[in-house]
């Protein structure tokens, strides 16, 4: 099984996207507000982080036959919600300087050449464009890392899009993405993630969420089954413009990063090879181990073998400082001093390899009550 590359994973592992999508409604202090507001959240829960933008060639993505059209709600919020270049500059300009990564889903060609011009590092293909070759190859031709969201995707057009980008060897993260808004708790799908990162084991998995229940549940289980990017639609509780149910505002953020915390905690960080063992869960599993002590008198000169070990002596807890334990194999090693019944057999007694080798006669000395 192929492994994801460094590269990759300084991209996009432990990343979060947050998309600020048309919540600016077409007004620029709105937008750097929703950008300050998260911004902060972003700073004091240490993440790794983008703030998205959607860009379109407002003019041109809406055929002339439907412009102003007010009963189609995709292009009445295109046309109302239209800023202009400068503005999106300025917005760019504050996603740098808050130490935000600066991000955009463009749906157009032009779009595209807008990412490059602004310098965006990373480019987003929204789940409804993954079949449109023609903004796919331009993106692709910025040769710019991409995220891209799954909702709605058969596996051919997945196969066929991370087959193109592996074949350029450019930088590409998945989302698992159900494109419900909002998405109940039954829709989310998150096996989803365990099929993408079998699938695809070269490329970082994530998800792309719009549940609105609560922002823990879905990052405790996404991340334990191996998702290490995530995006959610953010907005802001201002001037009294509703906020949809899919969207987080600040708070709900903070509750999201710290439940990834949580989640980075517990699961511990390790899955390519054995962890570490404390020394804290050593003396506490060492508590517990029996310790080998004598049925009667023993006088010096005894041979220790597997047979007459387990007729002259028994295994009780606790196990005591310097006694030997029922992990330790005896075979022809001596008493070298007599022991008494129901005494503890310790280190002292006995000539041999735990007696001789300095580390190991520490490590027993040290361990037990």
């Amino acid at each position: 099984m192929s492994a994801i590359s460094q590269r990759d994973k300084d991209l996009f592992e432990n990343f979060f996207v947050l998309e600020l999508a048309n919540n600016h409604w077409g007004k620029l202090d709105r937008g750097l507000k929703i950008i300050r507001d998260h911004a902060a959240v972003i700073r004091f829960n240490n993440v790794k982080a983008a703030i998205k933008l959607q860009f379109r060639d407002v003019d041109e993505f809406v055929h002339p036959k439907f412009k102003g059209n007010t009963t189609n709600r995709y292009i009445k919020k295109t046309e109302d919600t239209k800023l202009s270049k400068a503005d999106f500059a300025r917005m760019v300009e504050e996603i740098k300087y808050l130490g935000c990564i600066p991000m955009a889903t463009p749906f157009d060609e032009a779009s595209v050449d807008l990412c490059v011009e602004f310098d965006m590092p990373i480019i987003k293909i929204a789940s409804s464009d993954i079949n449109d070759w023609p903004l796919i190859e331009k993106i692709a031709s910025t040769r710019r890392p991409t995220i891209v969201s799954t909702g709605g995707a058969s596996e051919k057009d997945l196969d066929d899009l991370v087959h193109f980008f592996e074949k350029r060897d450019i930088p590409l993260a998945i989302n698992h993405c159900v494109s419900l808004y909002p998405s109940e708790d039954c829709d989310l799908q998150l096996d989803q993630i365990d099929y993408l990162k079998a699938r695809y084991p070269s490329h970082v998995i994530g998800l792309s969420t719009h549940e609105y229940h609560d922002w823990s549940s879905s990052m405790m289980i996404s991340y334990g089954k191996g998702a290490r990017s995530w995006e959610r639609h953010v907005d802001i509780h201002y001037e009294g413009v509703p906020v949809s149910s899919y969207c987080s505002v600040p708070e709900n953020c903070d509750t999201w990063f710290k439940s990834f915390h949580k989640a980075a905690e517990m699961c511990g960080g390790c899955n390519s090879s054995r962890r570490i063992i404390s020394r804290k869960e050593v003396e506490y599993l060492d508590a517990l181990v029996r310790g080998v002590y004598a049925k009667k008198d023993l006088k010096p000169g005894y041979i220790f073998t597997k047979e007459n070990l387990e007729k002259d002596f028994y295994l009780a807890v606790p196990l005591l400082k310097g006694q030997l334990s029922c992990r330790e194999v005896m075979n022809g090693e001596k008493l070298v001093i007599e022991i008494k019944s129901n005494e503890p057999l310790t280190i002292n007694h006995i000539d041999g390899p735990y007696h001789e080798n300095q580390n190991l006669k520490q490590l027993i000395l040290n361990r037990g009550l």
